[in-house]
């Protein structure tokens, strides 16, 4: 069963993405749901990998 994605670690790949792209101001929310879309595809991904190994 695929763990959820916490705030916590949308809020520390929101603030990585927005650091990497030269901290732009007024951005938050875009960075933000870059973030949890990424970390939800990774999860399923994840999930998927795991299926097929077993």
């Amino acid at each position: 069963m695929d763990a959820p994605v916490t705030e916590e670690q949308i809020r520390t790949l929101a603030f990585y993405l927005w650091e990497n792209d030269g901290s732009p101001e007024g951005r938050s929310e875009e960075y933000w749901e870059k973030a949890r879309q990424q970390l939800l595809a990774g999860s399923s991904s994840e999930a998927s990998g795991a299926d097929a190994a077993k």
